[in-house]
């Protein structure tokens, strides 16, 4: 009979493999949810200025706050310009249009604080929103 062979030990590296920090490709850091956090926030609070400003200051570090700041300066440019076109239709009509416009202003000011509030809270629990009724002048 032939000699059995010794049974084999089992090979131990150094360190086990460490698995990559963020092994996710979705992964959002709390400093990315903040940052499109506020850039719809800074659109209630300064209007088009603020929100224009950090977008394109953090643009470049993810592609979570470029699409946030994207959607905010769209948003407000949209808003900008139905409120304009309100305020010619209402001036061309000879102030009879203003009976309609003024009313659709503070409607569209409403609608627009509303929609502002629900990307920022999406922003903050990582969502990717999109306004409704946006014109993407930013693509």
């Amino acid at each position: 009979m032939p000699a059995e062979a010794p049974p084999q030990m089992p090979v131990v590296s150094a360190a086990p493999p460490m698995p990559p920090a963020h092994a996710d490709p979705f992964y959002l850091s709390d400093d990315d949810r903040t940052m499109g956090m506020l850039v719809h926030l800074l659109a209630i609070l300064t209007g088009i200025l603020g929100s224009l400003i950090l977008w394109l200051v953090k643009k470049d570090q993810s592609r979570f706050v470029d699409h946030h700041g994207k959607e905010a300066v769209n948003f407000q440019l949209t808003m900008l310009l139905y409120i304009v076109v309100l305020m010619v239709f209402g001036l061309i009509t000879m102030g009879f249009g203003m009976i309609i416009a003024v009313p659709l202003v503070m409607v569209i000011g409403i609608c627009g604080l509303v929609f502002e509030i629900m990307a920022c809270l999406a922003a903050n629990r990582g969502e990717w929103h999109r306004y409704p009724m946006t014109i993407r002048f930013i693509s």
